[in-house]
């Protein structure tokens, strides 16, 4: 690999302004990870966790860190709508909070919803840990990254006991700029004891663009919480998006995780699941659809801790063109995490010769009465069923479609939300393959 400096993506963003905070430990902690950024330079397909997704192309960008002018640009609301979504929202464009389309009057009791920098100007000292708590990540070019130019973000707290009934809605908006942007964010969401949320995480576009997001964060349920998000992502076709995200779960708590990936040129969303309470619960549905020349990557890992932990996973990927996605779904009991129930599925399909996914299960097990199972298939569609369909007068495109949306659809099933569910179907229908 090139020497980092010489490298066009590590100049252009390892020499950024950084955000001036005027808080001793955040502005050191920012130089701190530049620095290092600057250093380390990205990662290459050398290194395990990368090996399936190649970063020369994003290296060879530059990019200008942040966008000056997106406080003041035009933005059609209908841009971000989502039917059985009304509750509170927060909207970022290009990495900027906006108010004027934001929704933050009357919030319910016991929600605290705010950009992150309006939580440091309050009081810093109580987001110290959280900010700081990726340290283990350090190795990760974009955390690094992250953690030096994150300027702002979401603080969501839910009080112990407090049930918000209506979904809260995160928005954050590509819009098309003068030239190619860099824009980062770093959330801290915590759930208190016995609190309930339905968090909607909405990536979207207000418009064809090539910018560059980064997302780092945190969401902690302490014991009883129950969390149901929808992570639901269509950025756009020629943008790129790269996230870390740490789930830790308390006693009894639950939490309920369903993904659409669907839009960008390059994405990856690497997440993070500990199951540190007993008892605690998660389960995951997901589906990625890259087409065109789109590359999506997931990287799933979790942790059983805690004694009679749960956790259940369904994903599903289908590439068709030049697409590639690729897969990484890792489980791990750990020592003293007896009785611990997990399993794994992930099935894919190929619809074009020249599509490639690539996916990895992994199962390590270090404790005694545990139930666990984890499977990955990659095919192409059932000719048996195919046949069937067109026995019946079905035309060839349209059995396709048929069972290929089937196929994708299983993921939503279980989603609370019916209007929100409905309206996600509809747009998997639109994405499928003619």
């Amino acid at each position: 690999m090139s020497q980092p400096a010489s490298v066009p993506f590590v100049a252009s963003l390892g020499d950024a302004a950084l955000p001036a905070s005027g808080i001793a430990w955040l502005d050191a902690l920012r130089r701190e990870h530049l620095a290092a950024f600057a250093v380390a330079g990205l990662p290459d397909t050398r290194m395990e966790a990368w090996k399936y997704t190649a970063l020369r192309a994003l290296g060879q960008r530059r990019y200008a860190n942040g966008d000056a002018q997106a406080a003041t640009r035009a933005i059609d609301m209908a841009a971000f709508a989502l039917p059985g979504v009304d509750g509170p929202r927060l909207v970022f464009v290009n990495g900027v909070f906006r108010a004027d389309l934001s929704a933050l009057d009357a919030l319910p009791a016991g929600l605290t919803l705010q950009p992150l920098v309006q939580a440091l100007r309050q009081d810093a000292e109580p987001l110290r840990f959280a900010l700081s708590r990726h340290e283990p990540e350090r190795g990760d070019a974009f955390v690094r990254l992250n953690a030096a130019l994150a300027a702002d973000g979401v603080v969501l707290k839910v009080a112990p006991g407090a049930k918000i009934a209506a979904p809260v809605h995160l928005v954050f908006l590509g819009a098309p700029a003068d030239g190619e942007l860099a824009w980062h964010l770093r959330h801290v969401i915590e759930l208190g004891e016995g609190a309930e949320l339905a968090l909607v995480e909405h990536h979207a576009a207000a418009g064809e663009q090539q910018h560059l997001g980064t997302l780092v964060g945190d969401i902690t349920l302490r014991d009883g919480a129950v969390l149901r998000h929808v992570l639901f992502q269509q950025a756009a076709t020629g943008s790129s998006l790269i996230r870390h995200s740490r789930l830790q779960l308390g006693a009894r708590a639950q939490a309920m995780l369903h993904v659409l990936e669907l839009g960008g040129a390059l994405v990856r969303h690497d997440l993070r699941v500990e199951l540190v309470g007993d008892g605690a619960r998660l389960d995951t549905r997901g589906v990625f659809m890259p087409h065109g020349r789109q590359h999506i990557d997931t990287q799933l890992a979790i942790r059983h801790q805690g004694l009679n932990t749960t956790s259940d996973s369904v994903w599903r990927g289908v590439a068709d063109q030049r697409g590639r996605g690729v897969f990484r779904g890792a489980i791990l009991v750990a020592p003293g995490a007896d009785g611990s129930d997990a399993s794994l599925s992930n099935k894919n399909l190929l619809l074009s010769g020249q599509a490639e996914i690539d996916t990895k299960p992994e199962l390590e097990i270090y404790a005694d009465e545990v139930k666990a199972a984890h499977g990955a298939t990659v095919g192409q569609l059932d000719e048996r069923a195919l046949f069937y369909l067109r026995s019946r007068g079905i035309p060839l495109v349209e059995a396709r479609a048929l069972l290929t949306g089937a196929f994708c659809r299983a993921v939503l099933d279980d989603l609370p939300n019916a209007a929100l569910r409905e309206h996600l179907t509809g747009l998997l229908a639109v994405e499928l393959p003619a």
